[in-house]
């Protein structure tokens, strides 16, 4: 990772020792905290679990995990592409992920995937590379949203089920270690109405920033999480995914 020693956080930061949103409307809007805190929780539980060796951070952006996974492995690796549109100074090859990426097979042991696979025109062969570079027993932690908003336009092409995360890991010589939706419909039915009030209502961010805050109080409540779970199977917010390489070549690459 280039520049790692001037890196800052941006959009994870630690509040009480607890990863989720940064404050900072510059790095994540008010109406998107709710995702954020979601996804936190999935990277820090799950990192110091299954991060090891040389992690591949790809799609990174501003290398907003590097504080959660670099005392975890050896050396960083950062891969994005010139469309970002968090153009930073941290990357160590700009490569297009649609393309073939210019890496050596059977180099990591680890690949960050976060907020990354909808917006790839042609995920198939991203799974097929990611088989490629990753060592047999890496692992590769993955999050895509489901029920959001278009974000990142032009370049936001698919929302993917479970079974469709299911049937890429499958195809591509990965073993599921971990796949779960997160959020529900409380958090779906907060983040729609959080983004139509922002732009519309005078005072919205006030009022958007108490809602967010709310809902992630009631979201980690007993009545709060015995909702998202009996919701989130047919109305998830997003997924969560860790898949290890395993032994032999990819179905697909055969």
């Amino acid at each position: 990772m280039q520049n790692s020693s001037s890196w800052t956080p941006s959009k994870f930061v630690y509040h009480n020792g607890k990863l989720g949103p940064s404050m900072d409307k510059n790095a994540v809007s008010v109406a998107s905290r709710l995702p954020v805190y979601l996804v936190a929780s999935f990277y820090e539980k799950h990192i110091p679990t299954y991060a090891k060796g040389s992690l591949l951070d790809l799609g990174c952006g501003k290398v907003p995990l590097y504080q959660v996974y670099k005392d975890h492995v050896n050396e960083v690796t950062c891969v994005d592409w010139e469309n970002t549109l968090h153009k930073n100074e941290y990357l160590d090859h700009v490569a297009d992920l649609n393309q073939p990426i210019p890496l050596e097979d059977n180099t990591f042991d680890t690949i960050i995937l976060s907020d990354v696979l909808e917006h790839i025109r042609e995920p198939e062969k991203l799974w097929q590379e990611m088989n490629r570079v990753l060592r047999t027993g890496g692992n590769a932690l993955i999050n895509v949203p489901f029920y959001y908003w278009l974000h990142e336009k032009p370049f936001d092409y698919y929302r993917y089920t479970q079974f469709a995360l299911q049937n890429f890991a499958e195809k591509n010589n990965f073993e599921i270690l971990h796949l779960q939706p997160y959020g529900g419909a409380v958090e779906i039915l907060v983040d729609i109405l959080s983004k139509a009030i922002l732009p519309n209502i005078k005072g919205g961010n006030r009022l958007v920033s108490r809602l967010q805050k709310s809902a992630w109080w009631f979201a980690n409540t007993a009545k709060g999480k015995k909702l998202r779970q009996s919701t989130s199977q047919n109305f998830p917010f997003g997924y969560e995914m860790v898949v290890r390489k395993m032994e032999g070549n990819s179905t697909s690459n055969a």
